[in-house]
């Protein structure tokens, strides 16, 4: 059978605090254990940790496209708090805004608590001459990121919301990047019937 594509996925954790040692970071090790599970595809990863800084977040996603990473995942400084500042940082280096990644992570996260409307979270399409990716901002704790990446299952595990993952291997499709395939356990891909790579046959 074809082996899945590989793809190299940019995850940034934006904290004050841990990127100075004052706490541990929680926010690369949940992307990381998250995307190995949910994903076919071999990941090449590159994680940064890195203070609220807008010039430097701004710079560091640049860089990771500019890696090859068809897909970037941050976490923290969506809040109002006057230091959180991901938001701005992120849409300052976008092509393409993409608001229906943030609505639906607010819409996930109100089941749980009312203040998912204080959260601030963009999605932007950054585009180079050889490549283009998709930045996603997610909430700072791992619950959330999981939460908001994987939607809300009822006790007989059917889908009540849908998570915002199900929607990025076709947005990655669409951006020209690696064909996505996901774990349907954790979280089922969709994509138009044309769109769907078709499953090698039975080797003879």
């Amino acid at each position: 059978m074809n082996a899945p594509d590989s793809i190299r996925i940019g995850i940034v954790s934006i904290s004050d605090r841990a990127s100075s040692g004052t706490y541990e970071d929680k926010g690369l090790p949940s992307l990381q254990e998250w995307l190995s599970r949910a994903l076919k595809n071999p990941i090449d990863f590159e994680s940064r940790l890195i203070p609220d800084e807008t010039a430097l977040i701004s710079a560091t996603l640049i860089e990771l496209v500019n890696a090859g990473c068809s897909l970037v995942l941050t976490t923290g400084g969506t809040g109002p708090a006057l230091r959180d500042v991901t938001p701005e940082a992120t849409l300052a280096v976008a092509h393409k805004e993409m608001p229906g990644f943030g609505e639906q992570m607010r819409q996930v996260s109100l089941h749980f608590v009312p203040t998912a409307i204080l959260s601030r979270q963009v999605a932007v399409i950054r585009e180079t001459p050889s490549r283009a990716a998709l930045i996603v901002n997610l909430p700072g704790q791992p619950k959330a990121i999981r939460e908001t990446l994987e939607g809300l299952r009822d006790v007989e595990g059917r889908v009540i919301v849908q998570g915002v993952f199900a929607a990025v291997p076709y947005c990655v499709d669409l951006i020209g990047g690696p064909y996505i395939e996901t774990n349907e356990a954790i979280v089922k891909a969709f994509r138009p019937k044309s769109a769907v790579r078709p499953k090698p046959g039975p080797t003879v």
